[in-house]
């Protein structure tokens, strides 16, 4: 297929967890937006096979780079985590050389701009060596990339007060552009654990090139963390705040679509009264703290929606589901649209992970969180969102209790001691409805982005 007189996009993906569909998001967005670009998209053929229907879409054309895995082997193979990140990574550069050659054969055009996972971060030497610009996209907040692009700075200042204070202990300009924060609340790659692991070795090679980029994309707004924004913006090329994806982004309906019904259940309750629970498709907390937060549900008589799995419902009290679900004030699901529920007038508080993407979702919807963090960025984002944005509570304790979860339902959910929560969350919901809204500064960013795809800029 020869596509003459056209600009071809080459777009790199890291393939482990939302990483590829959210890449694919911005992507989507950019082939709208410029339909004189071709974009080769490459990911494992496990994501896009998941993530196109057709082998073609539009200007969009997939090609399966491998995922380092044996051959033979398929994805029931217990390989998984750093492991698995650890075989990507070491055949990732020549397979995604291998695979704009191929592209470029296909499209018989060369790729003049590299789109890619800033987690890549090698693919920044393959832009400079085709002399062409190359897009990174960081797929959290920015208090993440700015924590990890300050990582000697934090290992510095870890071991000059490591003896003096306490993990727990709130530490002033730890990261340039935030005021305070944890140890505790940063990424454990940065600081603790194997630092020499792949994953935190790919983390930390990512810092040393992030700024050759000739532009930094994030799935924010500015107004979020406009302090951030501006030390960031100090640092890298074109500083570009493009969401949140899920208010710009026009969502095709999931296969899944809504089999439970949550919504119809969700029309019975009463406005702002209805917890919904949801830890994503990664996390799952231990027995013991389903069962606290199932005890703290029903001690509070709270109305919840539960997005569980059937493996974990097996942990619940006996009991539980029967005393709760039959008489109509609590529903459990394996799978909740949780763009759709979030945006329901009877929701009236979000108990998640701390995900980003749930994160940016719950905010556009102005629903308030109960954060109980696992890995990652979540501690830092639930920091963020009790301590600067106080927009919701972490857990007490960073774990479920009865005590602990009774008390958070009922801070968050009770009008009567509500200290401007709900308003904060309103105004936050707010600002990202016009950051993307005509002339806001999302849709400014993503027109900058545009430019700097097509050549516009250069």
């Amino acid at each position: 297929m020869e596509i003459t007189g056209k600009k071809h996009v080459g777009v790199f993906t890291f393939p482990f967890a939302s990483h590829p569909p959210l890449l694919l998001n911005v992507v989507r967005r950019l082939a709208s937006a410029a339909p004189a670009v071709v974009f080769s998209f490459f990911s494992s053929a496990k994501f896009n096979n998941a993530l196109f229907t057709e082998r073609g879409c539009d200007n969009i054309l997939p090609y399966d780079i491998s995922d380092g895995l044996p051959e033979g082997y398929g994805y029931d193979r217990k390989v998984v985590g750093e492991a698995q990140i650890g075989l990507f990574l070491g055949v990732a550069e020549e397979e995604f050389k291998r695979g704009v050659q191929a592209a470029e054969k296909d499209v018989g055009v060369r790729v003049s701009c590299l789109v890619v996972d800033v987690f890549l971060w090698f693919s920044g030497d393959l832009a400079g060596e085709m002399k062409i610009p190359w897009v990174a996209f960081w797929t959290a907040g920015s208090s993440s990339l700015s924590a990890h692009f300050h990582t000697d700075l934090i290992r510095q200042k870890y071991d000059k007060l490591k003896d003096s204070v306490r993990l727990d202990d709130e530490i002033p300009n730890l990261i340039p552009g935030l005021p305070m924060i944890r140890f505790s609340d940063i990424p454990k790659e940065v600081i603790f654990g194997d630092l020499e692991s792949p994953f935190a070795t790919m983390l930390h090679k990512m810092v040393g090139a992030i700024t050759k980029a000739t532009a930094v994309l994030v799935n924010s707004f500015q107004e979020l963390d406009p302090d951030l924004t501006n030390n960031l913006s100090l640092l890298f090329n074109n500083f570009l705040l493009i969401g949140p994806f899920n208010l710009v982004s026009k969502q095709k309906p999931s296969s899944k679509s809504d089999e439970s019904c949550c919504i119809s259940w969700l029309d019975t309750q009463n406005p702002r009264s209805v917890a919904y629970i949801s830890f994503g498709t990664v996390c799952t907390p231990p027995p013991h703290e389903l069962v606290a937060l199932a005890e703290a549900l029903e001690e509070t008589k709270t109305p919840f929606l539960w997005s569980l799995n059937n493996d974990a419902q097996k942990h619940l009290p006996s009991g539980f589901l029967d005393r709760t679900t039959t008489n109509g004030w609590g529903k459990i699901v394996p799978w909740a649209p949780q763009v759709q529920v979030l945006s329901h007038c009877s929701i009236g508080v979000f108990v998640t992970h701390g995900g980003w993407n749930s994160v940016l979702e719950s905010i556009g919807a102005g629903v308030p969180m109960i954060c109980r963090s696992f890995f990652g960025d979540q501690p830092t984002n639930a920091w963020m969102i009790e301590r600067v944005w106080r927009v919701g509570v972490r857990i007490e304790g960073g774990s479920f209790t009865k005590h602990g979860t009774c008390g958070a339902l009922q801070l968050v959910l009770s009008s009567s001691s509500d200290d401007g929560l709900k308003q904060r969350i309103e105004a936050l919901k707010d600002l990202a409805h016009k950051s993307v809204g005509p002339n806001g500064s999302s849709a400014r960013n993503f027109k900058t982005l545009v430019d700097v795809v097509t050549g516009a800029t250069l």
